[in-house]
C-alpha cells in the first residue's frame, strides 16, 4: 500500500479540484478507503475486526479522511506554509463533500456515510484545525493548552464512531471524549522519542518539564542515544511523564461508563479502543516510563487478544461488562528492562 504522500501526484491539489471529476466511482472508493485502512498499522484502529460487516464501509471513509488529514499535516512537503496550504486544499474538498460534489476518492466515499448517518461537518473541520495546529506549535506549556489540542485532534474521532452506530448522545459524546483524550494522551507518551527526532514536537507539558535543567537539549540527546545522556536524566524524566500516565487511567477510568449504554456491536468496538490503550500504558509502566529511550507498542499476539476479549465481551451478559483489567503493567514477553545503557 502507498502512503498518502505518494498518492498526492495522482489524488493532490494538482489532480484534484473544481470542475475535475472524480477519478473513482463510488464503489471503487470505498474499496481503495477500506484498503487504506487495513493496510496501515494503529495503536487503536478505527477499522478492526470487530466492525460489522454492513458498517465496514462507513468506518474506512471515516478513517481514510483521517488518515489523509494527519498524513497532509506530519508526513506531506515541508512543515509549516506548504503543510497548511495542502490542509487548506482538504478543507475545500470536506467542503465540497458537504455540498454535495464530492472530488477526491476519500470524499466520494465518505460522502453517503455522510449522507446515511447524518454526521455534522464540525468533527472533521476540528481535526483538520489540529492538524494546523501541529505546523505553528510544537510546544505546550500547560496541561490545558495540551487538553485544547486533543479535544481537536482525538475527541472528534469517537463522536464520529458513536453517530455511525447512532448513538451519539451528548452524555455518551461526553465519555468517549474521556476516552480519546486519553488514548490521544498515551500516544503523546509513547512517541516521545520519535516526535522530537521526526517533527521536532514536544507535546510533554512544559509544567512536567520545568524542574529539569536543560530538559529539551538532554531529551534529544537521550533520544538519538537510545539511552539516557546521563544516569540523572531518567529518573527525572519518569518523574515528568507519570502525571500524564496518571492522567490516562484516570480518564480511561471515567469513561468506562459508555460501555453499559452501548449496543452489542458498538460495545466490542469501543471497549477494545478502552482496553487497548489500558494495555499499552500497562507496556509503558513496563518499560519504567522511559519513552525518552524506546517506544514500546503493543505486538501482534496482544492486540489478537485484545480483539478476541472484546468480541467475547460484547457476547457476555450485560452484568459481567463493566469491569475492566487491574491496572498495572504488562510483564509478560514484553522484553522490558529498563534503567540506563
Amino acid at each position: 500500500m502507498k502512503r498518502v504522500v505518494d498518492e498526492l501526484n495522482e489524488f493532490g491539489p494538482s489532480r484534484i479540484g473544481p470542475g475535475v471529476p472524480p477519478p473513482m466511482d463510488e464503489e471503487r472508493a470505498r474499496a481503495w478507503c477500506q484498503a487504506l485502512a487495513e493496510g496501515h498499522y494503529e495503536n487503536f484502529s478505527v477499522l478492526s475486526a470487530l466492525v460489522p460487516t454492513r458498517m465496514r464501509g462507513d468506518f474506512a471513509s471515516v478513517y481514510a479522511f483521517c488518515r489523509w488529514a494527519d498524513d497532509l499535516g506530519d508526513e506531506a512537503g515541508s512543515p509549516g506554509e506548504e503543510r497548511l496550504k495542502l490542509l487548506a486544499w482538504w478543507r475545500g474538498e470536506l467542503q465540497a463533500c458537504f455540498d454535495g460534489a464530492p472530488r477526491h476518492p476519500v470524499m466520494v466515499a465518505l460522502r453517503p456515510t455522510i449522507v446515511a448517518h447524518g454526521l455534522p461537518m464540525k468533527p472533521f473541520t476540528d481535526l483538520i484545525s489540529a492538524f494546523e495546529e501541529d505546523q505553528v506549535k510544537v510546544r505546550y506549556a500547560t496541561w490545558d493548552e495540551l487538553l485544547s489540542y486533543c479535544t481537536r485532534s482525538a475527541d472528534p474521532v469517537g463522536r464520529l464512531v458513536l453517530a455511525v452506530f447512532g448513538l451519539a448522545t451528548t452524555e455518551r459524546c461526553a465519555l468517549s471524549d474521556r476516552v480519546c483524550t486519553a488514548l490521544q494522551l498515551v500516544n503523546h507518551v509513547q512517541d516521545v522519542q520519535r516526535d522530537i527526532l521526526d517533527r521536532d514536537r514536544i507535546y510533554l507539558p512544559a509544567e512536567c518539564t520545568a524542574a529539569i535543567p536543560n530538559f529539551e537539549s538532554r531529551l534529544r540527546k537521550s533520544a538519538e542515544l537510545g539511552y539516557a545522556c546521563d544516569q540523572q536524566f531518567l529518573d527525572e524524566y519518569r518523574a515528568a511523564v507519570r502525571p500524564m500516565v496518571d492522567r490516562c487511567w484516570k480518564l480511561l477510568d471515567e469513561g468506562r461508563p459508555l460501555l453499559p449504554m452501548l449496543t452489542d456491536e458498538a460495545h466490542s468496538v469501543i471497549r477494545l479502543f478502552i482496553e487497548g490503550g489500558e494495555r499499552l500504558l500497562g507496556n509503558i509502566e513496563a518499560w519504567h516510563l522511559e519513552t525518552c529511550i524506546h517506544r514500546p507498542k503493543l505486538s501482534r499476539t496482544e492486540r489478537g487478544m485484545l480483539v478476541m476479549r472484546a468480541w467475547w465481551g460484547a457476547r457476555a451478559p450485560r452484568w459481567m461488562r463493566i469491569g475492566g483489567p487491574a491496572r498495572g503493567p504488562a510483564t509478560a514477553g514484553n522484553g522490558a528492562t529498563g534503567g540506563t545503557q
